[in-house]
């Protein structure tokens, strides 16, 4: 797996903000039990938030990253539609898609719980670090929810991806990148998605 040498494909956070993960400092009991009091909130899974704390991107990451064992996190790449979780254009994810590059080995992580992995190619700019996480750009991201994500989840997280411009993805440029795929299945589909987008209306 390349990890590219830019930065985030984000704006920095303006502060920086406490994630809080059941770890040295509290147990995951305690932060519940904090939640409950309105103390904290929780942002996803274990990871939980100050009340009044703006979600990012790179909170998010973190707060996945809580969720993959050590061992792995080096080795796996947020993607698909957890990736666009990451980015606030989808909802929340039931588990983890998880990419894992075509040169590593996928057999040994198959036992990870809460998680679905999906061996793929990954160049040097399909990746980004955020959050002490690997997390799919955002134009690969959006390259993989047209050719994966059935319509009805696919659509609203595209359109939304297209929507927040500090992402940097673009219709057109989306549409060269799945037509420049070679050889994928449902290569066909994802360009009607797209076309959908075009037009505004379900293919």
């Amino acid at each position: 797996m390349v990890h590219p040498p830019g930065a985030d494909p984000v704006a920095p956070d303006a502060l920086p903000a406490e994630l809080y993960s059941p770890g040295m400092l509290f147990s995951w009991p305690e932060l519940q039990a904090m939640a409950s009091d309105g103390v904290l909130t929780q942002l996803y899974q274990r990871g939980y938030l100050p009340p009044g704390t703006r979600s990012t991107p790179r909170l998010r990451a973190r707060a996945l990253a809580t969720m993959i064992p050590p061992p792995i996190r080096q080795r796996v790449v947020a993607g698909r539609m957890t990736a666009a979780w990451v980015y606030g254009c989808a909802r929340e994810p039931d588990r983890l898609a998880l990419l894992v590059d075509a040169n590593r080995r996928l057999s040994s992580l198959r036992s990870t719980r809460g998680c679905t992995f999906h061996e793929v190619r990954l160049g040097p700019f399909d990746v980004v670090s955020l959050g002490g996480l690997m997390v799919s750009s955002p134009l690969r991201t959006g390259v993989d929810i047209a050719l994966h994500v059935e319509t009805e989840r696919a659509l609203p997280a595209l359109n939304a991806l297209l929507a927040r411009t500090e992402l940097g993805v673009r219709l057109r440029l989306l549409r060269l990148a799945v037509e420049a795929t070679p050889h994928v299945p449902h290569k066909k589909g994802a360009l009607e998605k797209l076309a959908a987008l075009e037009d505004g209306k379900p293919p």
